[in-house]
């Protein structure tokens, strides 16, 4: 089949089945960023794996941020810039040691919690109205969360924390975006983010630096082009899908993370990670399809404003 055809039958598709073709494609990506990143620290420092990640990601959206140089970096709010640079690297970095220490499979699941905390900020920051079910599922997200950390056990470990406080960073970042975009363009956010990330991270980088054998230097390219490449398929994908119909494929990185640590380590999710994982991501699926279902309501009466989920 020609690539031409393939193309052809691929526009063919409705969008809610290219959408979720797509992000079946992105887990996969997210889930080998992942192995990447694991397998690189176990020899370099997180800071020069950031780094160099930062570098290769802004090589390839340069030429974006540079048609908007130097307007894309006047904005109206530098304060919630600079404090979204700085959650973003706290996520970054806490979120890249878990990755290190803990199995895939657990650090992916706990990722997962991100949706929990974007709904307890949008609240708190966005003033959004978020009614007693979708509290109840927040709950029940947090009891997952609970589950797998297994605090007071043998099996309790302060990675699994780091896991978590990354979630809340980067759903924190995620609100302030939301924030940001009614005064900034998207270029503007993205090229604070490119450059100040890549400055804050390079101090902390040449102190911890260790020159990569060229094994590690392929991979960390890998990475950065992975990195790259999930991002902007799982943009596509919910540029193409419906929210409530992708969002449960989008758990497949969990699936995706098991067998890569599997056939990587060896290792397989024990039966805490596997309640408190399905609790999560149960409660993270009804979370999306309630707002979705808000969302449509929303749209179909003016009456619909005074829907509560």
């Amino acid at each position: 089949m020609s690539i031409q055809s393939t193309r052809s039958s691929f526009n063919a598709l409705s969008g809610n089945l290219k959408g979720s073709l797509i992000l079946l494609v992105s887990a996969a990506l997210f889930a080998v960023m992942t192995l990447l990143i694991k397998i690189l620290g176990q020899h370099l420092h997180v800071t020069q794996i950031l780094f160099i990640r930062q570098i290769v990601m802004a090589l390839i959206v340069m030429p974006s941020i540079m048609q908007g140089f130097p307007g894309a970096m006047r904005t109206a709010q530098p304060h919630l810039q600079i404090l979204r640079i700085a959650l973003a690297l706290t996520a970054m970095l806490m979120g890249f040691t878990a990755v290190i220490h803990m199995p895939l499979a657990d650090v992916t699941a706990l990722g997962f919690a991100k949706s929990f905390f974007i709904t307890i900020f949008a609240v708190w920051i966005l003033r959004e109205t978020v009614g007693p079910r979708r509290w109840a599922a927040l709950a029940l997200g947090f009891a997952g969360v609970i589950i797998m950390l297994q605090p007071g056990t043998e099996g309790f470990s302060g990675y699994g924390l780091m896991a978590v406080a990354s979630a809340a960073a980067a759903g924190l970042v995620m609100v302030l975006i939301r924030l940001m975009s009614r005064q900034d363009s998207p270029t503007t956010i993205l090229s604070w983010q490119a450059i100040g990330v890549g400055i804050a991270v390079a101090i902390p980088a040449i102190y911890f630096w260790r020159w990569p054998t060229g094994t590690e230097w392929f991979l960390l390219a890998a990475m950065g082009v992975t990195s790259y490449l999930a991002q902007i398929t799982n943009i596509l994908a919910f540029k193409w899908g419906e929210a409530s119909i992708l969002a449960s494929l989008d758990y497949m990185r969990l699936i995706y993370a098991t067998i890569l640590g599997y056939l990587v380590y060896e290792t397989l999710p024990g039966t805490a990670t596997w309640i408190g994982a399905s609790v999560i991501v149960a409660a993270s699926i009804y979370s999306i399809w309630r707002e979705a279902r808000k969302n449509q309501q929303l749209t179909r009466s003016p009456a619909g404003r005074g829907f509560t989920n």
